[in-house]
């Protein structure tokens, strides 16, 4: 459901696909059955679950007025009943896939025959909820030019608190089967009001305009809000109800799409048919859409630190390699500098081999690095030295070919990497006593590299530091993506995070390394940092914290700062640095750079900590 870009030939190819397989339920027995006699409502389509009673059926002359047009992405039109039933819990909107550029008007009345079907946006597997529609459809028009139904509003009043209903134990977590409560759960309501022309105002932009043309606003201005205008997802039970998706039915080249930053607010009213897609659930596909009105946010620049303070940041630099435009080298560069105000040690994540995506073997990456520690000393920045472990070829996961790991930066002016036997991708490293002190076997080293915790996933990388004659150990993580967890809006109710085993044995690696430090030297100073890929209050970071090891310290901010990343509207916690316990005043900061903004050089958000070892 995209235009002018490559995910929407995807969806259409999902949709083609499920047509094909019997995944829009009852289309492959289109033929069977004669048609029903007598003509049906809207509603009794929709039904009063997410599922509807006639699944499967072949409906004659179903009357309705034409609220929406799609013309890319799944092809088609919504149609609403006028005349609506007393039931709250049944839609009196329906989605027509034609499959091809639709010949109706917004304002037409039709009638409409054809087979009803359940599509799975995203497919089975996705756990996505489905959308009733009409397929196969033979359309009348009977007159052109009627007034549109009025819209439902979606506001702060008509959304619900309570998210979802727990799912059906006797169907797998499943809410499919569960009657329709649209005046308590707002996955209900949403659902209740799926096909329909639907309404809102002046709403808060919570998730800024990305490249495939949509936003998110928030209905609810005071849910969770942060400092900076978005919508904190601050537990597993802090959904954020009032998180809408915006999309416009204009194609892309008639109507550009306006471009929108968190905080920023859509003002008017922005009205057209809601739609449930696997790249975010319920959306307003707007018909009209408001007025982007500029909110007063900028790249967030953190203090620099003090001559006796030690800075140590990380940064996720997505997929950088020599074969990215220099502008972006640039760009990180410059927030290396200005924004994360050169810190003494940087882990990155993400540092592609030497010639990116390209399969051929190339683990290498001096060529990515030293273009990048230029930029960073062209923007007035430190001559960075680098230190990390080249993986083997294909073995670390990310993009194919790409070989991403994670690099230590350090400034030697102010910090010295202590180099003991460097190791290599399978060789693990140690800790031994040194002088009554803890010392790393391989620094550089790899974490545990055979573990099959990191199969296809990037290995822990740990080194030794020396900041003003004090050791401090760094060890930078990238843990597995949540690649293949089900969205918050999936019919499982809580949702399949399947993700959160492999991270979970991830985190009981490294903080298993940690104690092995601190059994040689209790009051040791350790920074576990990086990309955890997982919440502040998740079981990975418990597990990372087991035994007091580590500490979160992003917990020592505000809950309305912390986040590092926007997902669906939801600011939140994706990286990370966690203090051993003789770390005991530190200074965090979340630098606030990429990710509330529609132009990033990056989707993540650096973090920084500072403390005097």
């Amino acid at each position: 459901m995209r235009s002018s870009h490559p995910r929407s030939a995807a969806v259409a190819a999902l949709v083609a696909s499920a047509l094909a397989t019997g995944l829009l339920v009852g289309s492959a027995d289109a033929a069977e059955g004669a048609a029903s006699a007598d003509p049906v409502r809207i509603h009794d389509i929709q039904g009063t679950t997410r599922i509807s009673p006639l699944n499967g059926k072949q409906v004659a002359d179903v009357e309705g007025i034409v609220t929406g047009v799609r013309t890319y992405g799944s092809r088609g039109f919504w149609i609403q009943d006028p005349d609506a039933d007393d039931n709250e819990a049944t839609s009196e909107g329906v989605f027509v896939f034609t499959g091809s550029v639709p010949t109706v008007a917004v304002g037409d009345a039709v009638k409409v025959s054809g087979t009803v079907g359940e599509y799975i946006p995203g497919g089975v597997s996705s756990g996505n909820q489905s959308v009733t529609q009409i397929s196969k459809p033979a359309v009348t028009v009977v007159s052109s030019g009627n007034a549109l139904p009025q819209a439902a509003e979606i506001n702060e009043y008509t959304v619900p608190a309570a998210y979802a209903p727990a799912g059906d134990p006797a169907a797998d977590g499943s809410i499919n089967g569960l009657a329709l409560d649209p005046s308590r759960y707002a996955l209900d309501f949403y659902e209740s009001l799926e096909g329909m022309n639907v309404r809102i105002g002046t709403s808060r932009v919570v998730g800024a305009t990305d490249p495939y043309s949509e936003l998110w606003v928030t209905v609810k201005g005071w849910e969770n809000a942060a400092k900076r205008g978005g919508t904190v997802y601050g537990s597993y039970e802090s959904q954020n109800t009032g998180r809408l998706q915006i999309q416009q039915l204009a194609p892309v080249a008639q109507q550009p799409f306006p471009v929108a930053n968190v905080g920023d607010k859509l003002t008017g009213t922005t009205e057209g048919p809601l739609d449930f897609n696997q790249f975010g659930g319920y959306t307003l596909v707007a018909r009209t859409l408001g007025t982007v009105k500029a909110g007063t946010i900028a790249p967030e620049k953190t203090k620099p630190q003090a001559a006796n303070e030690l800075a140590v940041a990380t940064y996720n630099v997505e997929n950088l390699d020599p074969t990215d435009p220099q502008e972006k080298f640039d760009a990180l560069a410059k927030a290396v500098v200005e924004n994360l105000a050169s810190p003494d040690i940087l882990a990155l994540e993400e540092i592609q081999d030497d010639n990116g995506a390209k399969n051929d073997g190339t683990v290498s990456a001096g060529q990515t690095l030293a273009k990048f520690t230029a930029a960073v000393s062209a923007a007035g920045g430190p001559a960075y030295q680098w230190r990390t472990v080249d993986p083997e070829d294909k073995k670390d996961g990310g993009e194919p070919g790409g070989n991403i790991r994670q690099v230590f930066l350090f400034n030697p002016a102010r910090v010295t990497f202590t180099e003991r036997a460097p190791g290599d991708a399978v060789t693990a490293t140690g800790v031994v006593k040194e002088n009554g002190k803890a010392a790393l076997t391989h620094s550089p080293g790899r974490i545990d590299p055979a573990n099959p915790a990191w199969a296809d996933s990037r290995k822990p990388l740990a080194g030794e530091f020396v900041f003003r004659g004090k050791k401090v150990f760094v060890i930078a993580n990238h843990f597995g993506s949540k690649g293949g967890d089900e969205g918050l809006t999936s019919h499982h109710q809580p949702p399949v995070r399947k993700s959160e085993e492999k991270r979970l044995l991830q985190a009981q690696s490294v903080n298993g390394f940690v104690k092995e430090i601190l059994a040689a030297e209790k009051n040791a100073n350790v920074l576990v940092l990086g990309d955890i890929n997982d919440f502040e209050f998740s079981a990975t970071t418990d597990a990372l914290a087991d035994g007091g090891a580590l500490y979160p310290a992003i917990k020592s901010l505000p809950k309305s700062e912390r986040y590092s990343y926007v997902f669906q509207g939801n600011a939140q916690v994706l990286d990370q640095i966690l203090t051993s316990p003789a770390i005991k005043q530190f200074t965090y900061d979340s630098v606030h750079i990429n990710a509330e903004f529609a132009a990033q050089n990056s989707d993540h958000d650096p973090q920084v900590l500072r403390f005097r070892p």
